[in-house]
């Protein structure tokens, strides 16, 4: 059984972040309440405008996303910590870029120069 979106809501999992060290001591974060970041697991079909039509939410499975520090409910789901809520909440989708030529540079040694240029399209 897994776990599936309704309307106009998303369900996202928590990516864990580094905590902060000092030397061997972890400095907790206690002072701030902090946007949390997460990953998109499921997203609904949309909402359901006037005219009968429904409105998609430009979310996609695998979207990277900042959730706001209130308004997510947290959903405990077969030992794993999940959120649920509307996605027209999310507060920003984060976009990543690959770099080809940086991934090139680190595997220069695997490849020739013949497959580089044919990567690159040069």
């Amino acid at each position: 059984m897994a776990l599936e979106a309704l309307f106009d809501a998303v369900i996202v999992k928590p990516i864990e972040t580094e905590e902060t060290t000092f030397g061997n001591i972890i400095v907790p974060d206690l002072g701030k309440e902090k946007n949390e970041i997460a990953k998109i697991i499921s997203v609904g079909p949309g909402r359901m405008l006037q005219d009968g039509t429904m409105k998609p939410l430009p979310l996609n499975i695998g979207d990277k996303v900042v959730l706001p520090t209130m308004g997510f409910t947290k959903l405990p789901y077969d030992g794993e910590e999940y959120y649920v809520g509307p996605g027209n909440q999310i507060l920003a989708k984060i976009n990543e870029k690959i770099d080809v030529t940086e991934i090139l540079e680190e595997t220069k040694e695997l490849l020739t120069v013949e497959e580089i240029k044919d990567l690159t399209n040069e």
